[in-house]
């Protein structure tokens, strides 16, 4: 909504002015340090403007003498920095997005950091953001699995960072089966704060929430429906969409069409999708269709997690 979409280029505009006033801070400081740094920045914008002029009347030996110059004096604005422990980038302002220079926009197109703001603030992620604090590789254990199914789960594991680190170059979708509490959510959890920390876009939703939010944006009443048409393009924008628990939902055509629309819409835009179930292959079929199953198996990699229901045996233990 406008409200939300202006709270959010507040935030931006609250970046910006920070990243000014720690430049102006750091240059005083600098400055103070090294005196002559300032009469040296002067001379060197001056040659620059000089060669910028030489550009259009002057001769290509000015120009060459005037480069000779600017080299030089940066040259020797380089070891005035050095010798009192600072760097080029000192003088430049820092960005918590280096891609936008924390405008938020590349061009006229939304950067992804405008785009995991506006996820985080539609759907609420900060949820999300707290259990990853304890969701996540270095609190994940192989001790839940035993013998040969150990040896499968470390496979899987290294699966999920093989796609963790070629999510950028190479389109790619997981389908994660298992019985309940083989661990499914908890690595799904485990990728998405990987790529959340890179500065991906991702979108965390239960079958439930999905065909909920689906279902309002379709048929809601339009008064009262501004928050799903606002949330409906992420589904299909985000960079990975999580779906967690399919088939958990209450299934029927509308929930049939919708998740072939889904899966089969971000895989035409090269969207990475995830999506955890206790549901076998042909189980899925029987729900989903012939049709649907078709292109998952096409399209994505299926792994199935095993093991028993860790959350059982971590409450016996915990009472034990």
């Amino acid at each position: 909504m406008n409200s939300q979409y202006e709270a959010i280029l507040r935030t931006y505009a609250a970046r910006q002015a920070k990243g000014r006033r720690e430049l102006d801070e750091r240059l005083l400081r600098i400055q103070k340090q090294i005196p002559s740094l300032a009469p040296l920045e002067a001379s060197l914008a001056s040659l620059q403007a000089e060669k910028v002029r030489s550009a259009i009347e002057g001769s290509q030996e000015e120009r060459s003498r005037l480069e000779k110059e600017i080299d030089l004096l940066r040259s020797k604005r380089k070891q005035l920095l050095e010798k009192e422990g600072y760097t080029l980038l000192d003088l430049e302002p820092s960005f918590v997005c280096p891609d936008c220079r924390d405008t938020g926009f590349i061009g006229t197109e939304k950067c992804h950091c405008f785009l995991q703001a506006e996820i985080d603030l539609i759907y609420n992620q900060s949820h999300l953001k707290e259990i990853l604090k304890e969701e996540n590789f270095h609190s994940f254990s192989y001790a839940w699995y035993e013998g040969e199914d150990q040896d499968i789960m470390k496979r899987h594991v290294m699966d999920a960072w093989l796609f963790i680190e070629a999510f950028d170059t190479s389109f790619q979708n997981l389908l994660l089966l298992g019985e309940v509490g083989t661990g499914k959510t908890f690595l799904s959890n485990c990728i998405a704060k990987e790529l959340m920390d890179t500065g991906h876009s991702v979108v965390y939703l239960t079958a439930f929430q999905l065909f909920e939010l689906l279902s309002k944006a379709v048929f809601g009443d339009p008064r009262g429906q501004a928050y799903e048409q606002q949330a409906y393009p992420y589904i299909f924008d985000c960079d990975l969409l999580i779906i967690d628990d399919l088939g958990t939902e209450l299934s029927n055509s509308f929930t049939i069409s919708q998740f072939f629309l889904c899966i089969n819409e971000r895989i035409l835009r090269r969207k990475s999708t995830l999506i955890s179930s206790n549901l076998d292959m042909e189980a899925l079929k029987n729900t989903y269709s012939e049709r649907t199953l078709s292109r998952i198996i096409s399209s994505y990699t299926i792994r199935q997690l095993p093991g028993s229901d860790i959350r059982i045996r971590k409450k016996l233990q915990s009472s034990a």
